[in-house]
């Protein structure tokens, strides 16, 4: 059974490129030129099985970020294919952060598409190499600047809270009071821009203060 694809491409030749592309190996039940034609389509179409959108990031109206992110909110069980010639870090990261299951780049060869595709229908992802290049770049960058906004009492407070020390006992180790940790702690908090202690040791393994626990 050919599973049903959805392509979303405001350039007419790519799109009409990749529907020739593709027609005889996929149902491509729907395309548009923009993001607001696919959500429209979904919302009308509730009982329609659609397994993966191919999507351009630019596009006119809803782009490729916020329709990943719509998708990913309102019909998780959508897959969801990146297909752009953009491969800037900042937007790399934010598509991934909107948890797509695959990104390429335009001049991907058709076999790379078509093992993305089915890589992707299988249920596993499928990045290019020179987008988990710039991916990696931009995870970079982002921990360069997370390092320049806290200072180094704040990286051994928060390698301690990653290691799961009690707030008494970090007080101890660094001959602080209690009251002093909990205001450090609620500091990395509001900087990190995250929720709890759990956002704390995520971010602390991602800087590599801590071994992955």
């Amino acid at each position: 059974m050919k599973s049903n694809l959805i392509i979303v491409d405001d350039h007419k030749m790519f799109l009409e490129g990749l529907v020739f592309i593709l027609e005889n190996k996929y149902n491509i039940v729907f395309t548009s030129k923009s993001g607001d034609g696919v959500i429209k389509y979904l919302n009308q179409k509730p009982d329609s099985k659609t397994d993966l959108i191919i999507t351009d990031v630019s596009m006119p109206g809803i782009d490729g970020i916020a329709l990943s992110e719509i998708v990913k909110k309102k019909f998780p069980e959508i897959k969801l294919l990146v297909l752009s010639m953009h491969h800037k870090p900042s937007i790399v990261n934010k598509l991934i952060e909107n948890q797509v299951d695959g990104y390429l780049l335009k001049d991907s060869a058709k076999n790379e598409l078509i093992t993305a595709i089915d890589t992707i229908l299988k249920g596993e992802n499928f990045f290019s190499e020179k987008v988990k290049k710039a991916y990696s770049e931009s995870v970079f960058s982002k921990e360069k600047d997370i390092l320049k906004i806290i200072s180094d009492k704040e990286k051994k407070i928060l390698t301690l809270i990653a290691m799961e020390h009690t707030t008494k006992e970090i007080s101890d180790i660094l001959f602080l009071s209690k009251y002093t940790i909990d205001s450090y702690r609620k500091n990395l908090i509001s900087k990190l821009n995250v929720r709890n202690i759990a956002g704390l040791t995520k971010v602390a393994i991602k800087l590599g203060l801590v071994e992955d626990l």
